[in-house]
């Protein structure tokens, strides 16, 4: 049996008909991975955000504010919604945890940053509570930590996927030579491996200013050798993307010699638009129209434009509430959790996995004169049983 939480109309004035009703498994799970429930009285939910980080502490506004609209958007289902401060550490998260806990929480959502889900992931899994954090850290996913925020391995998936569909389908990759870009390397790899294109090379370089300069000589060099038709770069526009993209075509790897493909949001900040060596790139991003209708009920409600991450919240707080509409005891068991149609979120379609990770519904978009064009739409849902 699939059944759908609907939200109230004001929410479904901006999600479309297809994406509004979050589906759920069959009413038959096994409940393994996670407390019970009382479904006839309201949900304590814990919401763990790092209010008095000297460096976040704005972030953590806008999480608890839009945790606080899904919580109003909930119909049928009370949720206890409490909030806690991590400060942004490790150790804060952890004694975070250990308070909402006490409170009774039966799920925590946040924290932000992967080092203090992990801990707060640590203090909750002595009491069998799953943690729904805002991380995109695959690495500290797994047993009772989901993480809610887009991944790699997403976006490269998207990408790949439509490049194979596009004819361009050799990719070299370029990454820098530091954890989180050879991470970025590597989900690109994979998703080739997976999705039939090929590995045309990999160029890397240190990462520093001089190191770009130096390196993008032979880089080019080796994409012009290699019968590549695609780059996919690693770098987001707060790292080298903006060397590399003046870098590259003066070196011979321009526009009308390879689709240039970003891991990252080439949006962000938008001042990145008008880079001419991103013109006609790629990138993958949430539904635009989804988003920026969240972001004016966002705005109406608050005063203020949410942060790029605030949607996350609100996404964690309405899949509690889709499944805790059910009536079961175990709807906050990692079965439900992860049930394979996913939930619809303000940001698209998305699904947690059991090793902790998740699938977003992305568009690939594209840089069209310094503006960002959609040029193949984000999925509505996710195909399979329940839609």
């Amino acid at each position: 049996m699939v059944a759908f939480l609907f939200l109230r109309r004001k929410v479904l004035s901006f999600v479309t008909a297809g994406v509004a009703a979050l589906a759920l498994a069959a009413c038959d799970a096994t409940g393994i991975g996670g407390p019970l429930i009382n479904t006839s009285r309201a949900v304590p939910v814990a919401l763990l955000v790092p209010q008095t980080s000297p460096t976040a502490a704005s972030l953590a506004q806008s999480l608890e504010n839009a945790a606080r609209l899904a919580v109003n958007d909930l119909e049928s289902v009370e949720i206890d919604l409490r909030v806690y401060d991590t400060a942004g550490t490790p150790e804060g998260a952890s004694a975070a945890a250990g308070r909402a806990l006490g409170d009774g929480a039966r799920i925590i959502v946040g924290p932000l940053f992967a080092e203090a889900a992990a801990a707060a992931g640590q203090t909750a899994a002595s009491r069998g509570v799953n943690v729904m954090s805002f991380s995109n850290n695959p690495a500290i996913a797994g047993g009772n930590v989901f993480i809610l925020g887009n991944t790699f391995q997403t976006s490269a998936d998207r990408l790949v996927r439509h490049a194979v569909s596009q004819g361009k389908s050799d990719i070299f990759v370029i990454h820098a030579q530091d954890s989180a870009e050879e991470a970025g390397r590597d989900a690109i790899q994979r998703a080739i491996l997976a999705n039939g294109a090929r590995l045309a090379g990999v160029g890397s370089f240190p990462l520093s200013q001089q190191g770009v300069i130096e390196s993008i000589p032979q880089i080019s060099a080796d994409y012009r050798a290699s019968g590549a038709t695609s780059v996919f770069v690693t770098s987001g526009t707060t790292g080298a993307l903006p060397f590399l993209s003046e870098l590259l075509p003066e070196n011979g790897v321009g526009p009308e010699d390879a689709q240039f493909i970003g891991l990252q949001r080439l949006d962000v900040p938008s001042s990145a638009l008008s880079l001419g060596g991103l013109q006609g790139a790629w990138f993958s991003a949430p539904s635009p129209d989804i988003a920026a209708r969240f972001s004016a009920r966002y705005a109406a409600a608050f005063g203020s434009q949410p942060s790029p991450v605030a949607g996350l919240a609100y996404d964690g707080i309405a899949a509690i509430g889709a499944l805790v509409a059910q009536g079961n005891a175990d709807a906050l068991t990692a079965d439900a959790l992860t049930q394979g149609q996913g939930f619809a979120g303000v940001y698209g379609p998305f699904r947690f996995f059991r090793n902790g990770t998740n699938e977003r519904g992305l568009a690939v978009a594209q840089i069209q004169n310094n503006q960002v064009i959609v040029i193949d739409p984000a999925p509505r849902s996710f195909g399979g049983v329940g839609f």
